[in-house]
């Protein structure tokens, strides 16, 4: 299962990849970005339907080229004999595995955590599922936007009155990508212990539950149900996004109580800081129309620049609302390589995000771009052992 670039702190760490749609294929992803060596491994006529979400050029998924980055490409149908014979070998020289199916389905195929330990008692099995392994909710398809919805993300997202708000893209999913990268690495740190794998049981409704803060405690303790309140913030006023003279839109931060009066000193009403109310940040959002209407009369008779300018001269939160377009020359995003450039084979220079994080000592590295589905079958399982009639053999049998 050789084959990745060496180098990364994760190099030697062997990883397969058979989820689909976001979570754990993302999960993987971060793993691959750090040298983990992962092999994408997808039905050999049903590819991860990523391939085909989102634009395309020239038929060629781009969403794909981002979450299949530094992986190597199979096919395989586990649910034939040869296909799960194949996998237990597989399985036999890899650390972790990380799969998406409903709960059971492993199982039908004989493939479940009481095969795969027996093949490799070292594994790390991540099972990345909706609602979890078990419960009244387990076998439902689960999608990251129920788990928006579920949470109370949704509840809270919106302008007061209006109806609850779902995210755009995929953002319970994407947390959950990024919990269950951390549980792999916790597995194992337990597994140098131990000696043993295990079986971690992501349920992708459960992560972003924790990211939404104390609404759970609140509840508990007060009977405290958070209100959609749009822009602003129950914590701290002014927080909202405002209009510039020349169109554009700005958003401004006082989390910090040094900050709110920064930006009323800037916008020339330093005598509301002196107000008893001005004094804590939840007080201050009780009086949100008096801020917001000195903040926003201000910053409307002003172009964008000069806002942005003057704030940074106060020391004072801000940011301009910026789409794509604008992440792509940003000056900070470009000084972290923030977006950064890949050479792809298919399409040629590819701009996508870069690792996550940086590493001062052991950096972290974008090798390839998503590969052409089932590009590495031959050389993945030559590398495993198989010969070349072998691997006939198994495309014979629809395997691969």
């Amino acid at each position: 299962m050789s084959g990745h670039p060496a180098g990364g702190p994760l190099s030697g760490l062997r990883v397969l990849d058979l989820a689909t749609l976001f979570a754990g294929p993302l999960a993987a992803t971060m793993l691959g970005d750090f040298g983990a060596e992962v092999v994408k491994v997808e039905h050999p006529a049903q590819p991860d339907p990523s391939r085909g979400h989102g634009p395309s050029k020239d038929g060629i998924g781009l969403w794909w080229k981002l979450l299949g980055r530094n992986k190597r490409t199979i096919t395989l149908d586990l649910s034939k004999r040869g296909g799960r014979e194949t996998l237990l070998r597989l399985a036999a020289d890899a650390d972790v595995i990380i799969e998406n199916f409903r709960p059971g389905t492993l199982e039908k195929w004989d493939l479940g955590w009481e095969e795969l330990s027996a093949a490799n008692p070292r594994l790390v099995l991540a099972r990345v599922t909706g609602f979890g392994q078990f419960g009244p909710y387990a076998h439902r398809p689960g999608f990251g936007t129920l788990a928006e919805a579920m949470s109370g993300f949704a509840a809270i997202t919106g302008e007061p009155g209006a109806p609850p708000t779902l995210p755009p893209f995929g953002l319970a999913d994407s947390i959950a990508g990024l919990a269950t990268a951390y549980a792999v690495l916790t597995a194992l740190t337990a597994r140098g212990s131990t000696g043993e794998g295990q079986v971690i049981d992501m349920a992708i409704i459960e992560p972003i539950l924790t990211v939404l803060g104390p609404q759970p405690i609140w509840y508990d303790q007060l009977g405290h149900v958070q209100p959609r309140t749009g822009n602003r913030s129950a914590n701290n006023a002014p927080r909202n996004t405002y209009r510039t003279a020349d169109g554009s839109w700005v958003a401004v931060s006082t989390s910090a109580q040094s900050i709110a009066e920064r930006v009323m000193r800037l916008v020339g009403r330093p005598d509301v800081i002196d107000e008893p109310w001005f004094a804590t940040g939840a007080d201050r959002a009780r009086h949100a129309d008096v801020l917001d209407g000195a903040v926003g009369a201000w910053i409307a008779c002003r172009k964008r620049d000069e806002v942005l300018a003057a704030f940074e001269e106060a020391e004072a939160a801000i940011a301009p609302i910026q789409d794509v377009r604008d992440v792509m020359t940003d000056p900070q995003y470009q000084a972290l390589d923030t977006v950064t450039t890949v050479d792809d084979p298919e399409l040629g220079p590819l701009r996508m995000q870069n690792v996550l994080f940086r590493l001062s000592a052991t950096p972290g590295a974008i090798h390839w771009a998503g590969r052409p589905h089932g590009a590495d079958t031959d050389a993945v399982l030559t590398e495993l052992g198989l010969t070349g009639p072998e691997i006939e053999e198994l495309r014979a049998e629809g395997a691969l």
